[in-house]
C-alpha cells in the first residue's frame, strides 16, 4: 500500500503554482493573481476565521516560485476593499495602473493581502489588472482580474488546506472565421486573400 504523504502549506503551494507555471507557461514579467480564503483553508467559512500564520506560509510557497519563474504575484483583498490588489509600486508604475488607497488588515482586505502588503518594500493597491494566470485557494473569485481568454487549470492537488483550488491561465483570443490558421504554416502556399 502506498504511503500518503502529507504536504505543509507551503509545500503544497509550490507544488500547485510551479504545476499552473509549467501550464501556462509563466515567466518573467508574467503576472499571476492570487485569490486566498485562509478562513477556507483552516476549515471554516470564508471570512470567518483568517489566519496571517496561514498567509504567511501560503505566501512563502507564492514568493518561492514566483523568484523561481520569474512572473509578479499580485493578492487580491477580499471585496471589503472591492478586490483591490496589493502589489509592488514598481509593478504598478510600470503598467500604469490605477493606484487606491488603503492599507489591507485581516477585517479588511484579508490575512493573505495583509501578510504580503507586510512582506513587500514598497506595497501599493491597484484597482484592477490583467493577469496572466490565477490562482484560487478557497473560491474567493479571482476571475475578475484576469485577461481574455481564461482557461481553466486542474492542478494535481485540488485542495491546499481544506480549501478547494481553482486556477487558470490566459491566451490571446483567437480572432478570425473558417480560414484562419492560428499556427504558422511550416511551407510557404497560396493562402493569401487576393
Amino acid at each position: 500500500m502506498d504511503e500518503v504523504v502529507e504536504l505543509s502549506l507551503t509545500e503544497a503551494t509550490v507544488t500547485v503554482l510551479r504545476e499552473l507555471a509549467e501550464a501556462g507557461n509563466l515567466g518573467s514579467g508574467k503576472i499571476v493573481v492570487v485569490g486566498v480564503s485562509t478562513s477556507e483553508v483552516a476549515g471554516v467559512r470564508i471570512g470567518t476565521g483568517g489566519a496571517l500564520e496561514v498567509a504567511e506560509q501560503l505566501l512563502e510557497g507564492v514568493r518561492l516560485v514566483a523568484a523561481e519563474k520569474g512572473f509578479h504575484p499580485v493578492y487580491q483583498c477580499c471585496e471589503h476593499l472591492n478586490r483591490a490588489l496589493v502589489m509592488e509600486r514598481s509593478l504598478l508604475e510600470s503598467l500604469g495602473l490605477k493606484e487606491v488607497s488603503a492599507v489591507p488588515i485581516r477585517g479588511a482586505g484579508g490575512s493573505m493581502a495583509t501578510a504580503a502588503y507586510h512582506a513587500m518594500k514598497d506595497p501599493v493597491l491597484a484597482e484592477t489588472i490583467e493577469a496572466h494566470a490565477g490562482l484560487d485557494i478557497g473560491e474567493t473569485l479571482i476571475g475578475m482580474h484576469l485577461r481574455r481568454v481564461a482557461v481553466p487549470f486542474r492542478p494535481t492537488l485540488r485542495y491546499i488546506g481544506a480549501a478547494r483550488v481553482n486556477a487558470a491561465w490566459t491566451r490571446p483570443p483567437l480572432i478570425g472565421g473558417e480560414r484562419a490558421v492560428y499556427r504558422a504554416p511550416e511551407q510557404s502556399g497560396s493562402q493569401f486573400c487576393d
